[in-house]
């Protein structure tokens, strides 16, 4: 492509970064996603983004599935897209998005890992016997309490948690803050973990969870130590956070078929999300049915 059109996008990743403020993660992937798209272009003889028509996109669609992108990969690439022909819209360099009428290719719905109970208990029954052990221990029982994302986690400073209250802010995707309970076993873990916090923590460090170096944990360090944990407590050898953060939401719905509530804890904008994310069975939500519904207690009773 030209070097204007590719300028274009670079402004465009300035504009996530600086003035809306998207996160680092979020950013990389739109660029990522958008890069692959400048490939495809240049393979097409496309060198501006006016050229780019519903034909072209409908084509990178197809190129992008006959690589082995799921349909779920093909729609964060669109919805990259998407963003981008609005933003050029803003400024005046193009009249009228080209995306906004292709989908991606539907693809069934993978339904996130839980841990049951007795798992979850072998877990967390494993004793800590260093610093790094109890900081383990607090972020597991941390990210099971409250059901938080691994991003939502490591980004977690000291003045966030509010132990006297159980509570947490937290920060999630879009930067949108919500607060979350956090539980009696959680709260313990923590006062444990922040008693040994300070002998090995960087000078002026506030992130809650700290790796060897004393600076703010990565993602990647959760993931490696939650592995860590799953194989010495025998429960999983591949154990992702993300499992934790789905059986809090699995295992609070199994109790309280409070599927609002679920919703407000996890963040989500709507609750369509939430059905998917804590797989719904038919006999939950006939349950739900009929008690929230007007007519269908006298129908059922009826019947």
């Amino acid at each position: 492509m030209k070097a204007d059109a590719l300028q274009q996008l670079t402004d465009f990743e300035r504009c996530l970064r600086d003035e809306r403020r998207v996160s680092a993660h979020t950013t990389a992937g739109y660029s990522r996603d958008l890069r692959a798209l400048v490939s495809f272009c240049d393979n097409c003889g496309i060198e501006e983004w006016a050229g780019l028509d519903i034909h072209a996109v409908r084509a990178y669609v197809a190129d992008s599935h006959r690589r082995g992108l799921s349909g779920r990969s093909i729609q964060r690439r669109l919805s990259a897209l998407r963003g981008f022909i609005r933003h050029l819209i803003k400024r005046g360099l193009l009249r009228s998005s080209v995306a906004d009428e292709v989908r991606a290719p539907k693809t069934p719905h993978r339904l996130p890992h839980s841990l049951d109970v007795d798992r979850l208990q072998r877990l967390l029954a494993v004793a800590p016997d260093d610093w790094l052990g109890r900081r383990d221990l607090a972020m597991i029982e941390l990210m099971y309490s409250s059901g938080l994302r691994l991003g939502e986690l490591v980004a977690l400073d000291l003045q966030h948690l509010q132990l006297r209250e159980a509570e947490a802010r937290v920060f999630g995707k879009g930067r949108k803050t919500r607060l979350v309970p956090v539980g009696r076993k959680a709260i313990a873990a923590l006062q444990a973990w922040l008693a040994v916090r300070g002998g090995h923590c960087a000078e002026g460090e506030y992130a809650l969870f700290i790796n060897r170096l004393g600076t703010r944990i990565s993602p990647r360090g959760v993931q490696q130590r939650l592995a860590h944990w799953a194989i010495r407590a025998g429960v999983d050898t591949h154990l992702h956070p993300h499992a934790l953060r789905h059986s809090c939401a699995t295992h609070m719905l199994e109790s309280s078929g409070d599927l609002r509530a679920v919703q407000e804890l996890l963040g989500h904008a709507n609750l369509g999300t939430t059905q998917v994310y804590t797989h719904l069975d038919f006999q939950h939500l006939a349950q739900v049915y009929d008690q929230a519904h007007p007519r269908a207690k006298s129908v059922r009773k009826d019947s």
